[in-house]
């Protein structure tokens, strides 16, 4: 049995979850790719799939044996490019993901940046408020604010980010400035429900994190739409440095209870291709440090 070819009949498979639909695409017959199914089963000792008349679904252990299989076949490719010489070439397509905001604000003008001087690359993006597996999502390039855990993913830092407490000029004017975080419960508050519990805000007090506990009158599910609440001057939000960074420059907000603000978080850029990414990735990696760490100054 070609152990290889039997991994790429089993990945095409359950990319598609049909046997006959991925026969066709890899230009052979049904039958061919179920008998390298089986002796693939046959040799590992394990159901890959789950088969009835209508359906073609992973157990378990098919499911647990696909990531590895894409991950193998990738770093395969990787290699054969780079003895063929393609890999001094940036083509292809790539997947990047990033939080809403951070995408928007820093990985997009550097997408397009990328995309201008390399027209043979392709990329798409998915910027979610989550935390995207890489692996099983396919996503070839993935920016993580916070602590990594332990992983074979390729990390490199981008700079560190943090947790601000602002108002605009005129609510302070109007309200007062809190001076200890427990003062908090005696101002309007904007909460996000993407940073958390929505009655608890976090602070450093006394070498210490301290629980504050406190009741937000607007509640939104974007960070975007906290700032904008912020700004108008109704009450006090709570969101990530960057995300302010251009309205605490401006004027239009302002920093609150500094000397109590948790540590900062890292940011950092994750990949897929372990030490040797392909060209593609790599020069856009490199730009993406290059441009970010600068603006996270």
């Amino acid at each position: 049995m070609d152990k290889l070819h039997a991994m790429q009949v089993f990945v095409a498979i359950a990319e598609v979850g049909s046997f006959a639909k991925a026969a066709r695409n890899l230009a052979m017959s049904p039958p061919a790719a179920t008998r390298a199914i089986s002796a693939l089963e046959e040799q590992l000792g394990v159901q890959l799939f789950q088969r009835t008349t209508r359906h073609v679904r992973l157990t378990d252990a098919g499911e647990r044996y696909f990531v590895d299989c894409k991950r193998i076949i990738s770093e395969i490719k990787v290699a054969e490019d780079a003895v063929n010489g393609i890999v001094g070439e940036a083509a292809g397509s790539m997947a990047v993901t990033a939080p809403v905001m951070f995408g928007r604000q820093y990985i997009l003008p550097v997408i397009t940046e990328y995309l201008t001087t390399n027209p043979k690359v392709e990329i798409s993006t998915l910027f979610l408020d989550r935390i995207v597996n890489l692996m099983e999502e396919d996503i070839d390039v993935g920016i993580r604010v916070g602590s990594l855990p332990d992983s074979s993913l390729h990390s490199v830092s981008l700079g560190e980010v943090g947790i601000v407490t602002c108002a605009s000029p005129e609510y302070i004017a109007r309200a007062g400035a809190p001076e200890f975080p427990e003062q908090l419960r005696e101002h309007q508050l904007i909460q996000t429900r993407t940073s958390g519990s929505q009655d608890t805000w976090r602070y450093l007090v006394s070498g210490r994190e301290t629980v504050v506990r406190c009741s937000a009158q607007l509640v939104v599910n974007q960070n975007q739409c906290a700032i904008d609440a912020a700004e108008s001057g109704f009450g006090i939000a709570r969101v990530l440095s960057y995300q302010v960074a251009d309205s605490l420059e401006s004027g239009q907000l302002v920093p609150l209870l500094q000397e109590f603000a948790l540590p900062k978080w890292p940011v950092n850029v994750l990949h897929r291709e372990g030490r040797n990414p392909s060209a593609k990735v790599r020069g856009f990696v490199d730009l993406l440090v290059e441009r970010v760490r600068e603006r996270l100054k």
